[in-house]
């Protein structure tokens, strides 16, 4: 066919060009949606499995086992002696598993497996505290931390999948409990700071008299003055009473072990020489 006398083709060539333009734009476009079709399958069957999906923009994996750490949603509440009174803890969990998996596969663990670690902890609690008063919960989370410590690492499997849980525990006081304590704690705690003057006033008093009897001492040996040496006999005695003053508010201090300090060495000529009555 020729093409028309002003050089445009004519109509049937027209639709024939306009036809292969259709058909190869379609193609490309079919083949870039062909390719992001197989991209975005590849990264669907990747994200499915515990592996990262492989690429460039793949972020790097973490060294070691992954760790999720998370809180019991609200504290756990034991009765002490007497069934009055409670005792709250506050529970955290770590979680990790031998195996590589993904944070969201071990999040789906984790939810699957806390309610059995909070109530086996819920239990280790509630026999720890059933034999104590309601204001010793220092004694409950001492005995708590040792049973925890005793069966460090729990284990919980599902199908082949093992995932390991280590529970730490704080305890609280029940609120209902503190106004009747607030008067018995703002005791101790102004007898604690009389302790702890008195026996910073008995320390500096039995540093003072070694020290002066150690400068007195020296000046006994370069002279017979009779005055010096009863200064120095006097700082002596007190340096041993400060000494027993110090062993004493030890020994009746529950939270202080028994430190004796040790008994001041006597200088020497530290007695009183009589006086030389031969005659010159």
């Amino acid at each position: 066919m020729t093409d028309a006398p002003d050089g445009r083709p004519r109509p049937p060539d027209q639709w024939r060009h306009r036809g292969v333009r259709g058909l190869t734009i379609a193609r490309d476009a079919g083949v870039r949606g062909w390719r992001w079709w197989a991209r975005s399958w590849d990264r669907l069957v990747a994200a499915l499995q515990d592996e990262a999906p492989v690429g460039s923009a793949a972020a790097p994996s973490p060294s070691g086992p992954l760790v999720e750490q998370r809180d019991a949603s609200r504290l756990i509440a034991v009765p002490a002696r007497g069934y009055v009174y409670s005792f709250y803890i506050r529970a955290t969990f770590a979680w990790s598993s031998p195996a590589s998996l993904r944070s969201e596969v071990l999040s789906w663990y984790v939810q699957y497996f806390q309610p059995n670690a909070i109530q086996r902890l819920t239990r280790l609690a509630a026999d720890a505290a059933r034999d104590l008063p309601p204001h010793r919960a220092g004694d409950l989370e001492v005995a708590l931390q040792r049973a925890l410590a005793d069966d460090p690492v729990w284990r919980y499997r599902r199908g082949d999948v093992v995932i390991t849980c280590r529970p730490d525990a704080a305890v609280r006081l029940d609120e209902r409990i503190l106004p009747a304590l607030k008067p018995h704690i703002d005791r101790l705690v102004k007898l604690e700071y009389e302790f702890d003057e008195q026996l910073r006033q008995a320390r500096f008093a039995e540093q003072l008299s070694r020290r002066w009897t150690a400068i007195l001492s020296e000046h006994v040996d370069e002279t017979a003055d009779q005055d010096i040496t009863d200064a120095r006999d006097h700082m002596l005695t007190a340096q041993q009473d400060a000494a027993r003053w110090i062993n004493d508010l030890l020994s009746h201090h529950p939270d202080h072990p028994t430190d004796p300090t040790p008994s001041p060495s006597i200088p020497p000529q530290q007695t009183r020489s009589a006086p030389d009555s031969s005659p010159s």
